[in-house]
């Protein structure tokens, strides 16, 4: 890592944005370059709602010197409004989704496209990279969900109420409920359970749009359909193929990137760029200021040595 970073008093807010993507109401949260050098696309987990990533898109923007356009894309239907009119979409429509984005908006290939994934992002990010190979420049990987854990219970427990046809209308319908109360009390419940240590952005997202039926809903339908394929193996030849244009940062205490899926992408993929993320952040690094704030500082520290090579540069290795 380099040198602590500090957060200018000053620094560029982030704006959400909509955009209709393949006739799906997108939500965008963005801050977009002058004359941009590079766009980083951050594509979230799950649930794949921008406003849990303010403060990392920001971050990352700032210590990119602002040359950088830095866009965070939510998932459909993760939204606070119902947009799709209760529509379920699976993983495949979710990373169908990303392709035609990039290809609707992302369209001056000669700036670098660099793809950064978070969890169930990860994999979708390498499957964007499997179909845009020419457009994406290099991919990133936090805290990656690629395969199940057989040894988690929490993913046991996950997967069985995702597959449950009650069990899943009866959990949205409840946090639907929890969802019509004022917001001060929601915003109460959040802090004394999940968002113990959670940025007040983090409560705001939580409370603003995992509250409602139709993103509950979505939320479990889409991690049904992402255990059904993450059930299998990661492409082992694809990721040899494309290792020097992939990184992933795993957690020490995380069951949907453990160690062990660290350990076998080691044995499988020499050479790939693998780091083990040690300070104490956990999968919801976004959650936090400070987990933000180091995981941004991590990203950019894989994205300036590539900038250099474009450049004619020797490659720096050195994170």
């Amino acid at each position: 890592m380099g040198e602590e970073y500090l957060p200018s008093k000053e620094r560029k807010q982030a704006s959400l944005r909509l955009c209709n993507v393949s006739s799906s109401m997108t939500e965008l949260l963005e801050l977009k370059a002058e004359n941009p050098s590079l766009h980083v696309l951050l594509i979230p987990g799950n649930p794949g709602v921008v406003q849990f990533y303010k403060e990392f898109v920001e971050a990352v923007y700032e210590m990119l010197g602002g040359c950088a356009s830095v866009t965070a894309i939510g998932h459909i239907s993760h939204t606070r409004k119902n947009w799709e009119s209760g529509r379920l979409f699976s993983l495949e429509d979710q990373i169908d989704h990303k392709v035609a984005f990039i290809n609707q908006e992302v369209q001056n290939t000669e700036i670098p496209l660099f793809l950064v994934g978070h969890s169930i992002g990860s994999y979708i990010s390498l499957e964007i990279f499997r179909r845009l190979p020419e457009q994406v420049k290099y991919c990133i990987g936090l805290y990656p969900f690629l395969s199940l854990n057989k040894e988690s219970f929490k993913q046991k427990v996950i997967g069985k109420i995702a597959a449950s046809q009650i069990l899943c209308p009866v959990l949205s319908s409840i946090v639907a409920v929890l969802g019509l109360f004022p917001s001060c009390f929601s915003r109460f419940l959040v802090r004394r359970s999940v968002g113990k240590s959670w940025s007040t952005t983090a409560v705001e997202a939580f409370c603003g749009h995992l509250l409602q039926y139709h993103t509950m809903r979505n939320i479990l339908f889409m991690a049904m359909t992402e255990f059904e394929k993450l059930a299998q193996q990661p492409d082992w030849m694809f990721l040899r193929e494309k290792k020097d244009q992939i990184a992933f940062l795993f957690g020490i205490d995380d069951h949907w990137g453990p160690l062990s899926m660290f350990e076998e992408i080691s044995k499988q993929v020499e050479n790939v760029a693998l780091s083990i993320e040690k300070e104490g952040h956990t999968h919801a690094f976004s959650c936090t200021e400070a987990g933000s704030v180091w995981v941004a500082d991590h990203v950019v520290g894989l994205i300036k040595p590539q900038l250099q090579v474009k450049a004619g540069k020797p490659k720096d290795t050195e994170i």
